[in-house]
């Protein structure tokens, strides 16, 4: 693990653990073997979960940041379900933001079935411009913006901007959903809250080769940014028009 004090590279921020494993664990596992300082945030502990258990959920997220070669994960402990976008709740995910200083964030897309990583998506982006405000005092914390937000749309009928090519990312994806037993491991008879549950690592692996086709790789991971995107040379583009 690294020093609580030491800047980290790139921050991916979820409501509950399996979140950003899920969403972007490919390209965060990338990143890491790129060798990338990584941080995973958890805004609760999924208490509410339907399965398993928050010591269970909490071991599961070790074994995935372990996997993902995450050098640090935080849990806020903020209440599952019960997410909102508040004074308090924002006072630590800008002390998070000043602490470790990612140069990048992944957040969860604002469009969202479930209303927590909806919640999670306006609370760190509220959270990221109080973070920089001089008159906003978090003791010794200076202030700090990340300088890019990448927004993560799986499972979202909302068309991406841009796709990372996790071909070489795909298995280590997969062992750190692996990790969630509790949550994805099929048991007779209980009922599925959400469809892909069913067979999560076949909807993963769905999902990944229908991005990578689009984008002419084996296995994609699909992201938006509201930003223009600049591009140094358009003759180096690898995605065909035709």
């Amino acid at each position: 693990m690294m020093n609580e004090n030491e800047k980290i590279d790139v921050m991916a921020i979820g409501a509950h653990p399996d979140d950003v494993e899920i969403t972007c664990g490919g390209t965060l596992f990338k990143l890491s073997n790129m060798g990338y300082k990584i941080a995973i945030v958890d805004l609760t502990k999924g208490e509410m979960g339907s399965r398993g258990n928050v010591s269970i959920r909490t071991k599961e997220a070790e074994c995935a940041r372990k996997t993902l070669g995450a050098k640090v994960r935080i849990n806020l402990e903020l209440s599952d379900s019960f997410l909102e976008n508040e004074r308090e709740t924002k006072a630590k995910v800008v002390k998070t933001l000043r602490r470790y200083r990612p140069r990048l964030l992944f957040l969860p897309h604002r469009k969202q079935r479930h209303p927590d990583h909806r919640k999670t998506s306006e609370i760190v982006y509220d959270s990221c411009h109080l973070s920089g405000l001089e008159e906003y005092r978090t003791g010794s914390l200076k202030p700090f913006r990340p300088h890019k937000i990448i927004y993560c749309t799986s499972f979202l009928a909302v068309e991406p901007s841009i796709i990372i090519d996790i071909s070489d990312s795909m298995e280590g994806k997969l062992n750190a959903v692996r990790c969630y037993k509790s949550q994805f491991e099929p048991i007779d008879g209980e009922m599925v809250v959400y469809p892909p549950a069913f067979d999560m690592e076949d909807y993963i692996l769905t999902d990944a080769r229908y991005y990578g086709y689009k984008a002419s790789v084996k296995y994609g991971e699909p992201f938006y940014i509201p930003e223009p995107i600049l591009i140094e040379n358009p003759l180096l583009m690898k995605v065909p028009s035709i």
